[in-house]
């Protein structure tokens, strides 16, 4: 049985690991032909091109796994029912169950790989592709964005507000913060600008104006720096320019509580995103059990039947995740249920198929 095993187990890694290949030539290909010209307007070199697509190489793992191992799993599943390898294990007295054990010893393997990618690695890429674009692809990259005022509550009925930051720097222009006695304002301090100093944990305000309110009475007080303690870093500073998809898991688990702590609202999406780097990785283990049951008996049209099989359940299931995942940003759906439901549908469809295989 080991070597039936080890047999089955070498034909998927190798039906896996040549359709991932096929599927991100495919997709860059697509790519090149969407964005080689304006590569070429900015006079990129083939360097440069090569690491953009080095990058986009570990999202685009994780949209394929889940087709690859589909394939794979039909793939070889159905040659061994075509020549006739099938039928004779299964005499042999080999259950469906023992079959499918070196696919999901595949499929496991997978899911660890894609648990690492999601969570640390496909983030980081992410946030190279995203500066590449901003520099190289989007329209208006070359022109200067404009500053938007952020908005930001401090604990202790207390507001900031501030314009740009430079994380290089640890600077930030043009702040306010606002400090209120339930709605009554009673401090109001505008600087020009505040730097962040890493010994003292504290902020340095440059020519700041500090008004005090008590009653009708306003007292104005100016200093060319004042110090001030605030819970803002310019670690969080940074997250707040950050996409879910930028964020490791540790990370967007730690923004995630930030906000919720703060009272922000419209956190659906970054919710849906931070349960999807954990659903996502489970999906070419669970998408196996449709697989290899389905190829199990010999059916007509041979390889172009069972590509078509695989692409119709392939692209059924990122529709489906698509779709709901769209509902959990609006806040129609609980953001771990869309994250999960999915997979869920498809255990429950793999499964009866699997039932149907047995018996």
């Amino acid at each position: 049985m080991k070597i039936l095993n080890r047999y089955i187990f070498g034909q998927f890694a190798k039906a896996f690991l040549f359709t991932s290949l096929a599927f991100i030539f495919l997709f860059i290909l697509i790519s090149m032909v969407e964005k080689l010209d304006k590569f070429m307007d900015k006079h990129l070199s083939l360097m440069e091109i090569a690491r953009y697509y080095v990058l986009s190489i570990p999202s685009t793992i994780l949209i394929t796994s889940p087709i690859s191992a589909l394939l794979s799993s039909i793939l070889v599943a159905g040659r061994l029912s075509a020549s006739s390898e099938l039928p004779a294990i299964r005499s042999a007295g080999v259950s469906m169950r023992q079959l499918l054990t070196p696919f999901f010893t595949g499929g496991l393997l997978i899911c660890g790989i894609n648990l690492v990618n999601a969570c640390w690695i496909a983030p980081e890429a992410f946030t190279g592709m995203n500066n590449f674009e901003q520099l190289y692809v989007n329209d208006n990259a070359t022109q200067p964005q404009k500053n938007r005022t952020l908005h930001i509550l401090e604990p202790g009925s207390r507001i900031v507000s501030l314009q740009a930051f430079d994380g290089h720097r640890l600077n930030v222009s043009a702040v306010s913060i606002e400090d209120f006695n339930g709605s009554h304002l009673s401090m109001r301090i505008d600087a020009d600008s505040m730097r962040y100093d890493k010994k003292n944990g504290e902020w340095i305000m440059q020519h700041a104006s500090t008004r005090l309110f008590t009653g009708n009475n306003e007292e104005l007080t100016v200093a060319p720096l004042k110090p001030i303690k605030l819970s803002l870093t310019p670690h969080s500073l940074e997250d707040l320019n950050l996409q879910p998809d930028e964020m490791n898991i540790l990370r967007h688990y730690q923004y995630l509580s930030e906000k919720e702590h703060a009272g922000f609202s419209g956190l659906e999406r970054a919710m849906v995103k931070f349960h999807s780097k954990t659903s996502l990785p489970f999906a070419s283990l669970i998408i196996i059990l449709i697989g290899v049951p389905l190829s199990a008996k010999k059916k007509r049209g041979g390889l172009a039947s069972e590509i078509s099989i695989t692409l119709f359940i392939g692209f059924l299931f990122i529709g489906l995740q698509k779709t709901i995942a769209i509902a959990g940003y609006q806040g129609i759906m609980n953001p771990m249920l869309a994250a999960w439901l999915p997979n869920m549908l498809f255990l429950c469809i793999g499964y009866a198929i699997y039932k149907t295989a047995v018996d």
